[in-house]
């Protein structure tokens, strides 16, 4: 896997892993003031809020915008007194129930400031991001696919 310039971005699946995350951030100059790194990986659920077995999602992105937006949410976030570093890196494709779907990191001179900015990065790029899930689902005896907003997902 490479190590990627950007700190944020789309990524197809299996081009880039929460260690490539990990180098990123060690490798940037401010690294030796951190204090503390929280980390948020989002994988695929096995099953959505309507109890529905999920057989895999296939998920897609306006990829330059999204990339605009995730470096956006990262700049700003980074403003914020004590940050170091703020990366959101989310991947494109096909997954299954279980695998990782995004990565969400901040570096922070203190542990008491890292997991308000995280938990904020993490609910900015849900809904600020234009990446698309389609879910594939067993309801009953009858498979079905359909594209999910995040409004819908968390009724």
């Amino acid at each position: 896997m490479t190590i990627l310039p950007n700190l944020a971005g789309v990524h197809e699946k299996g081009t880039f892993s929460v260690f490539d995350m990990m180098n990123n951030i060690k490798k940037e100059p401010a690294f030796e003031k951190a204090g503390a790194i929280a980390m948020f990986i989002g994988v695929v659920r096995g099953e959505n809020v309507k109890g529905e077995k999920v057989r895999k999602l296939e998920l897609e992105a306006y990829e330059e915008k999204a990339d605009e937006v995730l470096t956006k949410i990262c700049e700003d976030l980074k403003k914020k007194s004590g940050v170091i570093s703020v990366q959101i890196h989310h991947l494109l494709g096909e997954f299954n129930a279980g695998e990782d779907i995004v990565y969400v990191l901040v570096a922070d001179s203190h542990r008491e400031r890292v997991f308000s900015v995280l938990e904020e990065a993490v609910e900015r790029y849900k809904k600020e991001a234009p990446i698309f899930k389609k879910e594939y689902v067993v309801s009953g005896r009858s498979k079905k696919a359909y594209w999910v907003t995040e409004r819908e997902s968390e009724e």
